[in-house]
């Protein structure tokens, strides 16, 4: 069975990015690795857990086997090497390989139909993202010129020194985390480098680098998602119990409890609201109040 060449894993790692402490992805989920969850089948990640390189390795390679080589076999039979290594990566990031219009333009032989569509998958929540559309360039390179670019630094990370929208996007997340006073002007800058430092240092699970990778910008976005579902739920709570007496009907018989007692279970559905979103955002609170102190 066909499988992904030693250098066609370096670029994935390179694409991916690799972080041997686990950490929360974006939705919660313990990873580790080259964004392995639970749910790969090879491996449980768990708070406080390492691993060597040497074991992202060989974890990464078990997942391919188990779900995204055949898969990529299957749609591209007879795939010269380069070739498979980039759609691996394609399907690694997307999962997409089975419906994506430009596998059919490959196996046709339309070089110029498979690069559009290749191409074409740049986009996250709708918005054309930079970062993909690199990333997918390189894989149209790869897939049909057998050209391979492999970093010594994952392509996914920010550092100093880095401009355009990527960063813009970063900054813009930061402000919204309140972890960066701004301006977001898409320049990774001294005080962007900072505000990073000093996020890192407040979480146990973040290497102090100053590099925004997979790990850093989970964290990030996951503490801006729990800023904003406060924010909501506070606001919410607000809404139902300061305007209720404006809001009750006329005839507050037609309540199912008096005004009063309405009043006191919004006020505590409220409440209840605001500690499911504390806890489920506790450990990017506790790191936020870290950064306050220090």
């Amino acid at each position: 069975m066909a499988e992904i060449s030693p250098a066609g894993l370096e670029q994935l790692v390179a694409e991916e990015g690799e972080v041997l402490r686990a950490y929360r992805d974006v939705a919660g989920v313990w990873t580790i690795g080259v964004g392995l969850t639970a749910a790969s089948g090879v491996v449980t990640p768990r708070a406080g857990m390492m691993i060597t390189k040497a074991e992202s390795r060989r974890l990464l390679v078990a997942a391919l086997k188990r779900r995204y080589e055949p898969a990529v076999a299957a749609a591209m039979p007879g795939a010269p090497a380069h070739a498979f290594d980039g759609a691996v990566s394609f399907h690694f990031n997307t999962g997409a390989i089975a419906r994506a219009s430009w596998v059919k333009a490959w196996r046709a032989g339309d070089r110029s139909a498979a690069r559009t569509g290749i191409e074409a998958w740049n986009k996250a929540g709708g918005r054309v993202v930079a970062g993909l559309t690199r990333r997918r360039a390189r894989e149209a390179d790869l897939i049909l010129d057998g050209r391979r670019i492999v970093p010594e630094v994952a392509f996914a990370a920010l550092r100093a020194g880095d401009t355009g929208d990527d960063v813009r996007v970063l900054q813009a997340e930061m402000i919204r985390a309140g972890l960066f006073d701004g301006p977001a002007d898409g320049v990774f800058g001294a005080a962007t480098e900072r505000a990073v430092r000093a996020f890192q240092a407040s979480h146990p699970n973040l290497t102090v680098d100053g590099i925004v990778g997979t790990a850093t910008r989970a964290q990030i976005a996951r503490l801006a998602a729990a800023r904003r579902a406060l924010v909501a739920t506070s606001a919410g709570g607000a809404l139902a119990t300061g305007g209720t007496a404006g809001a009750l009907p006329a005839d507050p018989a037609a309540l199912a409890l008096p005004p009063a007692a309405l009043v006191v279970a919004v006020a505590l559905v409220a409440i209840a609201a605001l500690v499911f979103t504390g806890w489920r955002y506790r450990d990017e609170i506790r790191s936020r109040i870290r950064i306050w102190r220090s």
